[in-house]
């Protein structure tokens, strides 16, 4: 590069974000694109090193994908929309990585605000049609920083400065908002290969408050730890294991979205936190939302409580009222090993063997009534009998697997034993999660079995075409697995949950529930060449698991399932 080259600022983009160590631009490009292609397709002629964009037919496959990425390689990356319209496809998955704490740069054009007279101003009716007073309030409240390029040269700084708050502790998506007329200027390419000028910080825990809760937990006589989004990375995942089950302490997984320890490590209670809250008289909340349903469960009177996490109270919600007698804030990856740092030279009372004893005795009795109960029903398949039957397929690949499981396959009846091998569907709740962030995921480490279980609903919701073009197209070979009862049975559940005996559960046909009659999925699979077959009974599932895991191992294409279960 030398001093007199120059690229469009919207060209300028791709190389500093290559420069910030962003892999992929997952973008659904529109009217305001012209100046990015344009500078792209130059800095590509030049030589200059670019991230690998993607062409994604829809903008909730491309939010999807960076989260699942991310999942699997801790990097943040980019996504870029069209104008208010793309943005606002896009706003549910900016939701979903909000409220999971990922990073990600998300920009979207701004229509043109010129209606004449500047290169780069309005020439199609939806330059009209697609101005806003406030495009960046459709994403507001869900990114950590938002902002609107206003002069070419603001390029590199400002994606220094969104990619740095992006990878701030408690880490989050960023929105910058492009317009055209800025995006179609020149820039120079002389330094957009620079070093990045602004780092991400990081915060680090408090080393008294990290004595205090070890000291509280080396003296409980009954811990728990409740844990819903995993217990940081590798190395941290596997020290945790290991401390858990020298302390004798009880770690419930109650709504994880990520698996912090085995499921079948004897110290793991399962996901029903209640009997254990009953007789704790110290509480660890690691990384929890809501650790528990405050109308079904409480922690012990005068039990001490300890929330720990990125953002330990979580303060981006309103409202969220669960007691915390000491609040520490860090990334679990720099929090556990200072805990258990901490707890390395205190005393073990005489209780601990006998408590470890008890917690392996119990865990192990739990899960072969687990095991047992994860039947089906005569004919008909259940969620836990698929979720055990997908473990036992899964157990039997030599490749490391992680299963996306939206309202799919549940946790313990599906046993998950590795770091990276379990998420679940955002709590935020924004629908179609699943299929987009497996195909991430399977982008990022193309060697792993990646799996996404989903229900009918869910899949309609992912966009099914545009994924499994994308799946085409990109030879991602991943299995996807509909447990299909033909309706949206998680408003079933709480219908009932709010009205045990009303009129709703009665009734023959639940109203505003039902998705019946089913679409042919395999038929829309099958269009963008999946394998794909129908599983009606019990007998057939682990044959035809063994079937998909074949082609996505031998043919390296896209398998679905889908599977008849009970309503």
């Amino acid at each position: 590069m030398t001093d007199q080259s120059t690229v469009t600022a919207g060209g300028a983009i791709f190389p500093r974000l290559k420069a910030l160590g962003v892999d992929y631009v997952f973008a659904n490009s529109g009217t305001d694109f012209p100046p990015i292609i344009e500078g792209l397709a130059q800095a590509a002629a030049e030589g200059i090193e670019l991230p690998q964009a993607l062409t994604m037919p829809h903008e909730h496959a491309a939010l999807g994908m960076a989260h699942g990425y991310y999942l699997m390689t801790g990097k943040a990356q980019a996504v870029m929309l069209h104008t208010n319209v793309g943005l606002a496809n896009g706003a549910i998955g900016a939701i979903n990585a909000a409220c999971e704490h990922v990073p990600m740069i998300l920009m979207s054009g701004r229509t043109p605000v010129t209606e004449a007279g500047r290169f780069g101003a309005r020439t199609v009716p939806i330059g009209w049609g697609q101005e806003m007073r406030d495009q960046a309030a459709l994403v507001r409240e869900a990114a950590k920083w938002e902002y609107e390029l206003k002069f070419p040269e603001q390029v590199p700084g400002l994606l220094d400065r969104a990619h740095a708050i992006a990878n701030s502790t408690p880490k989050g998506p960023v929105y910058l908002s492009i317009p055209r007329e800025v995006l179609c200027e020149p820039v120079p390419t002389d330094g957009l290969d620079a070093a990045p000028s602004m780092a991400a910080s990081e915060a680090a825990p408090n080393p008294e408050a990290i004595a205090t809760l070890a000291r509280w937990l080396a003296g409980a006589e009954f811990p728990l730890i409740i844990a819903q989004r995993g217990s940081g990375d590798a190395e941290s995942f596997a020290a945790f294991s290991k401390w858990a089950e020298e302390w004798g302490i009880a770690v419930c997984s109650w709504w994880a979205t990520h698996l912090a320890i085995p499921t079948d490590h004897p110290c793991h209670v399962g996901a029903d936190p209640g009997p254990w809250l009953d007789e704790a008289d110290v509480v660890l909340i690691l990384d929890c939302l809501a650790p528990w349903m405050p109308d079904a469960h409480a922690p012990r009177a005068g039990a001490k409580v300890t929330n720990m996490g990125p953002d330990p109270i979580f303060s981006r919600f309103p409202v969220r009222n669960f007691r915390s007698d000491l609040s520490i804030t860090g990334e679990n990856a720099r929090t556990i090993p200072a805990l258990i740092a901490a707890m390395a030279d205190l005393p073990k009372g005489a209780h601990i063997a006998p408590r470890r004893a008890r917690l392996a005795e119990s865990t192990a009795r739990a899960r072969q009534v687990q095991t047992e109960a994860a039947q089906p029903q005569g004919d008909l398949l259940t969620k836990p009998a698929v979720s055990r039957i997908l473990g036992e397929a899964l157990d039997a690949q030599e490749a490391p697997s992680s299963v996306f499981s939206e309202l799919g396959t549940m946790l313990g009846p599906l046993p998950r034993r590795a770091h990276r091998s379990w998420f679940q569907e955002p709590h935020s709740g924004g629908l179609g999660w699943s299929f987009p962030a497996a195909l991430g995921a399977q982008l990022a480490d193309p060697e792993r079995i990646c799996v996404a279980t989903l229900g009918d609903g869910s899949y309609m919701f992912a966009n099914p075409v545009a994924c499994h073009q994308i799946a085409e197209a990109l030879a991602l070979p991943i299995l996807i697995v509909i447990l299909n009862n033909a309706e949206w049975g998680a408003v079933r559940a709480s219908v009932t949950g709010l009205y045990p005996d009303g009129a709703a559960g009665r009734a023959n046909v639940m109203p505003l529930t039902g998705l019946a009659p089913s679409p042919d999925f395999c038929k829309v699979a099958e269009a963008s060449n999946a394998w794909a077959r129908a599983v009606e009974t019990p007998d057939t599932l682990r044959p035809a698991l063994d079937a998909a895991l074949k082609v996505i191992r031998e043919e390296r294409r896209c398998a679905l399932l889908n599977v008849r279960i009970a309503g």
